[in-house]
């Protein structure tokens, strides 16, 4: 590509991931594949609920048909754990009544859905297949909240809380009681590197310290394998407190010996790679990871909205 239109790390990520639809509590399913983006199902008595939709309505078609081969019941709840495109575009597809979030999310889609929409797409191509079945426009949530609220599939009750700010300002995680399960969403990542652009990193620690007092018995994290075992989603829950802890302190130190954004970039992937370079997307995420987490430790809170050329410009500045 031209010095102005730099290729980014995830463009040589082509290969097709193997999917996995594994039962982690009655009636509760995790749909992953192998650290590209992960769905919930949630099997109640009379419907379906499906936590984080998929990037296009192609993509959600594989979720559906997996959903198809253990129940006929309809899907009549999609939850949208945060606003990220790669997460909600393919909402459509399900044909639910009622397509939820946090008011937070939603405000974010308001104020920065389009943009989010054409960053992603044109850092990630290959987690957008067949983007022209999107719909013209953005997914809208019918119904959103503030704390927490409940859901019912008949008897069987989905609890949708927001824990904190992590990932996002508008995280929320699913919590399904009768089975000791929840969702995460991008709040914890296993083997693969938590995407931090518009992250809260003073703040997610203790998000993690909520989600954990939940008790799971088995999770669903955003990216990675199902994590089943209170072990295991305490490894991964661990694991993701590692990497924002080291990253963030890292760049903190960086940018108070008043190091520039290009500087605190390289001495953060050298810091970090050694441990976490062989985690999916490392190289991907880190750019965004590193302009975030400096901006955040220089005092602005309120993440500035990625934009397609704002996404190549910091590319160009840090790994041109």
């Amino acid at each position: 590509m031209s010095e102005t239109r730099p290729a980014f790390a995830s463009s040589a990520d082509l290969g097709e991931k193997t999917i996995s639809f594994d039962e982690i509590g009655k009636g509760v399913y995790a749909y992953t594949a192998e650290g590209d983006p992960n769905t919930g199902v949630v099997i109640g008595d009379d419907s379906v609920l499906v936590f984080d939709a998929q990037a296009t309505p192609k993509m959600a078609q594989t979720v559906i048909d997996r959903v198809r081969a253990v129940t006929d019941k309809p899907i009549r709840h999609v939850v949208l754990s945060h606003y990220h495109a790669v997460r909600v575009l393919g909402a459509p597809a399900y044909g639910a009544s009622e397509i939820i979030c946090s008011d937070a999310a939603r405000d974010m889609i308001v104020e920065r859905g389009e943009e989010d929409k054409a960053s992603e797409i044109g850092r990630f191509p290959r987690l957008f297949q067949g983007a022209e079945s999107i719909r013209p426009g953005l997914t809208w949530p019918t119904t959103t909240f503030s704390e927490d609220c409940s859901l019912w599939l008949g008897k069987r009750e989905v609890r949708l809380m927001s824990l904190g700010r992590g990932h996002t300002a508008g995280d929320i995680v699913a919590w399904i009681p009768d089975a000791d399960v929840s969702f995460a969403g991008d709040l914890v990542e296993y083997g693969a590197t938590p995407y931090c652009g518009d992250a809260h990193f003073t703040d997610w620690p203790d998000t993690l310290d909520n989600l954990s007092g939940l008790g799971s018995v088995a999770m669903v994290p955003g990216r990675g394998a199902a994590l089943v075992g209170e072990a295991m989603v305490a490894d991964g829950i661990s694991g993701t407190r590692a990497f924002l802890g080291d990253l963030f302190e890292a760049v903190k130190q960086n940018a108070a010996a008043g190091r520039s954004l290009r500087e605190t970039f390289e001495r953060v992937h050298a810091a970090l790679k050694p441990a976490y370079g062989d985690w999916v997307i490392f190289e991907h995420c880190l750019p965004f990871n590193v302009s975030r987490a400096y901006d955040e430790a220089n005092g602005l809170d309120h993440p500035r909205i990625w934009t397609d050329e704002r996404d190549r410009q910091m590319w160009l500045e840090l790994r041109g």
